[in-house]
Parts: structure tokens; C-alpha cells; sequence
């Protein structure tokens, strides 16, 4: 008989440091019936901030679900003065991906969604040029032509926002998709538009950053997924990863291997948002393991 997925609760918090707070929250939990099945928390000590990640079972919580915010806000949150986001595990995200030409990231991120590994749903892909229409509809997801330039970047995005929001779209994706979004754009999704770029910035900036840095003889190749921030490529970091690489690489050895990189840090900054392990704040983020 198959496993059957308990439904939980996720609270992440960032308050002032204080005596205590711990010991309030897994109280609130503890007293209320609710398993604690993950805790993580952090003190950053110049700052003086307190940080946590705190999960829950719901079967047998004396607080019913739609109220539990209200509760926690009134007994705990506001003594403390704290900052922070619950998260059910049965409201299921809908992601959205934006893309160009560039297929590797979108693949990866496909495979992964039809294979289990994201608990998400992909209602839409939005892309700027045709080239990726025909895999969208090998995954049977419904693709939008957004074609932008100067003139209609602003009605273009308009649209765009509407599309979201008609197919109830929780996140965005920017799957390697060469356009720069808007301040509004962003202040509809705050922390909560993902994008991925190679390291090479802003070293080797331009678009042939590989060739660049293969005449300049780089040892190592990297990429950095980060939220969107108005700040171009400036947002909070939540992954990084790097590969090595020699004088026996060839330009196109480079770019295979500058793919493979970001579309494994991508899908783990996606992982990571999903499970709710990234909190944001002053423009840095907290990753809880």
C-alpha cells in the first residue's frame, strides 16, 4: 500500500535576536499537537538577527489550517517582532519559465518536474523567440510568443503579468531568457523570479563571454542563480557552483561544460525555493541545509 504524504507546515522567520524564541515556537507547536519534523535556525552575530526554519505535521493540529497565520501573528510573531511567510505542503507552486533560444536549462528543469523531483506544476512558458516552442509542446505545456522591443517592452510586459496571473502562477523562472524585466515587473514577484548566468561577470561581460575567457586562459568556469532584483544581476545568491578547466578545452569544451553547470546550479536554487530552505533578507539569503 503506497506511503501516503502527510501535510505539513513551514514557517520561516527573521526577527532581532533575543532570549528565547526558540523555545516560543516549538512551544506554540508543541502545545497545539504538532510533530516537528525539521528545525534549522541561525544567529547572525553582527547583525544581531535571529533566522529559522521550522516544519510541521498538520495531522492532529488543534489549530485549524486557514487559522494557524492568525494565531501565530497574535502569540508569537508580534512579541518578537518578526518578519515571516507560512507555507502548506498541499498548496501546490506553479512555476512559469521564461526562455530565448537557449534549450539546456529548460530541459533540465522539464525532465525534473515529469521525473518528481520538483512538486510543482509548469501551467505556462513564455519565450521571446519561437526557437523553443516545439519542446514546450513535447511536454504538453501550453508555450506564449512575447516578442519585445523598445516600443512594446512596457504592453509586452503587461501582458505578461496578465498571463501569470490568469494561470495563477506562484514563481518565475528565467531559464536563461536574455531580456531585462522591469522594476514593476519585479515588484509583482519580490523574491520570487529566479534567474541563472555564468560567472564570467563582470569580467567578461558581452555575448561571447566564453570565447573571452578561453583567449584570457581561465582555470575555472562557474554559475550563479539568484533572485531578480531592479539592481541588474545584483539579487540575493542562492547557489553557486563552479567546474575546472584547462588549456586542453576547446571554446566549444567550455560551453558544454559552462551548460552543465548552470543547469545543475539552477535546479538546485529551484529545489531550494521550492522546499521553502531560502530566506531573503538585505539582499543576502540565509539557505537552510
Amino acid at each position: 500500500m503506497p506511503k501516503r504524504n502527510r501535510n505539513s507546515a513551514i514557517l520561516l522567520i527573521h526577527c532581532p535576536d533575543n532570549k528565547g524564541i526558540v523555545a516560543q515556537v516549538t512551544g506554540f507547536i508543541n502545545d497545539n499537537n504538532g510533530n516537528i519534523i525539521a528545525l534549522d535556525e541561525h544567529v547572525d552575530r553582527l547583525d544581531k538577527v535571529f533566522y529559522m526554519r521550522i516544519e510541521w505535521e498538520l495531522d492532529g493540529f488543534l489549530i485549524p489550517q486557514e487559522k494557524i497565520a492568525d494565531f501565530f501573528s497574535t502569540l508569537i510573531a508580534a512579541r518578537y517582532n518578526m518578519t515571516w511567510n507560512i507555507y502548506f505542503s498541499d498548496r501546490r507552486p506553479r512555476m512559469a519559465i521564461f526562455v530565448s533560444k537557449l534549450s539546456h536549462c529548460l530541459y533540465d528543469i522539464l525532465s525534473r518536474v515529469h521525473a518528481g523531483e520538483f512538486g510543482a506544476d509548469i501551467p505556462l512558458i513564455i519565450g521571446n523567440h519561437h526557437d523553443l516552442e516545439p519542446v514546450a509542446r513535447q511536454f504538453s505545456i501550453p508555450f506564449y510568443y512575447s516578442e519585445k522591443n523598445e516600443d512594446n517592452r512596457l504592453q509586452q510586459e503587461v501582458r505578461e503579468l496578465e498571463l501569470l496571473k490568469q494561470h495563477q502562477v506562484t514563481f518565475v523562472v528565467l531559464a536563461r531568457y536574455m531580456q531585462i524585466l522591469s522594476s514593476h515587473f519585479i515588484s509583482q514577484y519580490p523574491n520570487e523570479i529566479i534567474n541563472i548566468h555564468h560567472s564570467f561577470l563582470p569580467a567578461f561581460p558581452g555575448a561571447k563571454p566564453y570565447h573571452s575567457a578561453y583567449e584570457r586562459g581561465v582555470k575555472i568556469i562557474g554559475a550563479t542563480s539568484h533572485y531578480v532584483t531592479s539592481e541588474l544581476d545584483a539579487g540575493p545568491i542562492i547557489d553557486q557552483d563552479i567546474v575546472r578547466v584547462s588549456h586542453r578545452d576547446s571554446i566549444d569544451r567550455l560551453i558544454l561544460k559552462g551548460k552543465d553547470v548552470e543547469k545543475l546550479v539552477l535546479s538546485r536554487a529551484i529545489l531550494m525555493h521550492l522546499q521553502r530552505r531560502t530566506l531573503v533578507y538585505n539582499n543576502r539569503t540565509v539557505v537552510f541545509n
